[in-house]
């Protein structure tokens, strides 16, 4: 690959429990061993930045359904911490693969505060810094809808199956508006192999690589 050319950042988002992690490791292994001869660096990893926000702050989630006020503030932490992560990321390496976005806060604030407070965060500098980065990534919104949904005891639970789904529509939705590109992955590849491939695919189209450089066995 040309030292001129810009290598796409990888976004995995979508609903809970829809095998972001997961899918997240296996690229991150896959990409690891293919960079070198790729000719690139390897890519940074930025695992779930809310998680560790949670904890820090001590939130618990009862707080993002139940009390406007705490979730907004957590939403707004969770900009912050995706903004320190992407910058501390890209000083390590001139990619990387990020686990969720800046989209999810959002998501999140329009669904448990308000529409209004979802567009105050869209206007903040950090938000806008994180969108601009995603318009020249790839961004992967793992579709709702598979048998894995579970509960882990940290993550914020969908109530049912609609409002599982309801997510993965709010995630295609805010997308949209904010006109920034993206690819579902179907809920329906149940495979990791197939579904990192998936990834690797669009990838290498995005960044104009020869797709066999990086094929998983």
């Amino acid at each position: 690959m040309s030292s001129e050319q810009k290598i796409p950042n990888i976004y995995i988002i979508g609903a809970q429990c829809t095998g972001k992690t997961t899918l997240v490791n296996r690229l991150s292994v896959e990409l690891y061993c293919s960079s070198a001869v790729l000719g690139i660096d390897k890519p940074q990893i930025i695992s779930e930045v809310a998680r560790t926000v949670l904890k820090q702050h001590q939130f618990v989630t009862e707080d993002i359904r139940s009390f406007p006020e705490r979730s907004l503030a957590l939403q707004q932490l969770i900009v912050a911490a995706q903004v320190d992560a992407e910058r501390d990321a890209l000083s390590r390496s001139s990619w990387f693969i990020s686990d969720r976005s800046g989209i999810d806060p959002v998501v999140y604030a329009s669904k448990y505060v308000s529409g209004e407070s979802a567009m105050e965060m869209q206007r903040s500098t950090g938000w806008l810094e994180l969108k601009e980065r995603m318009a020249e990534s790839l961004v992967i919104v793992c579709e709702a809808g598979a048998t894995w949904l579970k509960d882990d005891g940290v993550r914020l639970m969908p109530e049912d199956q609609e409002d599982w789904l309801q997510f993965h529509r709010m995630f295609c939705t805010l997308l949209d508006e904010s006109r920034l590109p993206y690819c579902v992955l179907p809920c329906n590849i149940h495979s990791l192999s197939e579904r990192a491939q998936f990834v690797l695919s669009k990838w290498h189209e995005l960044a104009n690589i020869a797709p066999g450089l990086a094929r998983i066995g």
